[in-house]
């Protein structure tokens, strides 16, 4: 039995609890630590637990888990996880580390040395999906990897609610787009291709959420605006909407803790999601490109942007004896030499279709909890090293887009 303390009661916090109340022969929750009363102690009287004010409150008990979960804001990510690994906490943390390359080395250094196990919640790597373009890949099905085109289609109603009017959308507040967001998409390219990320190229810009884009007959909130009605990224036709669909979950949920249509409405009279989108403080790009060199010559090209239908990712790879192409639920191989393509369904492996990011969440908790109970750190498949190449990697490439230059990624920082 692997026992969990919270650190963070959030929606990420909260989601992976919930994987432990589903398992309750494997794990359970002894201690949350959350700043906010109502998230603190809902979450604690949910899983009978201990609850604390601070993660400085948790730190200063005697041990009460195996292991802690870091899910806090991006920016204050190290000093806990750094502190509860002296204590002799394993830990598993949100990504990104920590919004600049030194505290990630930071972070990594502390876990290191403190002799813990260490995983960070790079999920897509655990998605079924992944397994199996990774097993695709790694048994020769399209012979050697030569290049990948990859696109995140992060969706026009979810950028609007995370990174225009939410709390992702300032980078001196929590961190660039390519570290909050696709820097999911950079550590899974580096896990599928399997080798290092050697240079980064980067383009992109913040174009169309911006003040001069606003409708000359438009207000600064949504519920005050004549034009609103014919607007696609209308908070009040988004959130109410799936209110009326019975969504009372993510991400309505992130507005209020009063999942009602008066909740939601005042929260959208008063509160930063009722905002229009172009009169926001937002400063984070709505659409960029990567463009990457792996060891070997291998290269790839990721996509992000704002502007598409809420989907999943879709991934090409361009091998010498085939070709494969995937949207998250099938996966096609076509093969040079027969000339055929053989279409194959992602195997669920038991989880369900709404589980978070798609099964990531439960793969990650699964292979998380397997290796504390284990003290086998083969089951963590996003450890310390090569997340933080990834996370470096990511530095580079927003480097490179701000500077218009070709950046090296160093393997650890100097």
């Amino acid at each position: 039995m692997v026992r969990y303390a919270i650190v963070g009661a959030g929606q990420r916090g909260s989601g992976y609890a919930e994987w432990v109340e589903r398992h309750p022969d494997r794990a359970r929750v002894v201690a949350v630590a959350e700043p906010r009363a109502h998230q603190r102690e809902t979450l604690a009287a949910r899983h009978g637990a201990q609850a604390f004010t601070t993660w400085q409150d948790l730190a200063a008990a005697p041990r009460l888990a195996d292991a802690v979960i870091v899910t806090t804001q991006d920016a204050e990510h190290v000093e806990p996880a750094s502190a509860l690994a002296r204590k002799g906490y394993h830990v598993l943390v949100e990504k990104p580390l920590a919004p600049t390359p030194e505290q990630c080395v930071e972070l990594v250094d502390a876990v290191t040395a403190a002799g813990v196990l260490f995983g960070v919640c790079h999920v897509m790597r655990y998605r079924p999906y992944t397994r199996l373009v990774k097993q695709l890949v790694d048994d020769g099905r399209i012979g050697e990897i030569m290049s990948v085109q990859h696109l995140e289609p992060v969706g026009h109603w979810h950028h609007a609610h995370s990174y225009v009017r939410g709390n992702w959308r300032r980078g001196d507040q929590a961190s660039f787009m390519l570290l909050a967001k696709s820097g999911h998409d950079i550590d899974w390219l580096r896990h599928v291709v399997g080798r290092p990320i050697e240079r980064v190229s980067s383009f992109g810009a913040l174009n169309h959420f911006r003040r001069e884009n606003q409708p000359a007959a438009a207000a600064d909130r949504c519920l005050d605006c004549a034009v609103e009605q014919d607007c696609a990224y209308s908070a009040k036709r988004i959130y109410l909407g799936m209110l009326s669909a019975g969504r009372t979950g993510w991400p309505v949920n992130v507005l209020t803790d009063d999942v009602t249509e008066r909740g939601v409405t005042t929260a959208l009279r008063e509160g930063p999601y009722g905002r229009c989108v172009y009169a926001c403080d937002n400063d984070v790009v709505d659409h960029q490109v990567v463009a990457m060199e792996f060891a070997g010559g291998v290269t790839a090209t990721f996509t992000m942007t704002a502007f598409t239908p809420h989907s999943d990712r879709r991934t090409q790879i361009f091998g010498t004896r085939g070709f494969l192409d995937g949207d998250g639920t099938t996966v096609q191989v076509h093969d040079f030499l027969t000339n055929t393509t053989e279409t194959l369904a992602v195997p669920t492996g038991g989880i369900a279709a709404d589980e978070g990011h798609a099964g990531g969440d439960a793969g990650l908790m699964d292979a998380f909890t397997t290796a504390v109970a284990t003290n086998d750190s083969s089951h963590i498949l996003s450890g310390p090293a090569e997340s933080l190449e990834s996370h470096l990697a990511v530095f580079a490439a927003e480097r490179a887009r701000l500077a218009g230059t070709v950046e090296r990624v160093t393997t650890a920082q100097t």
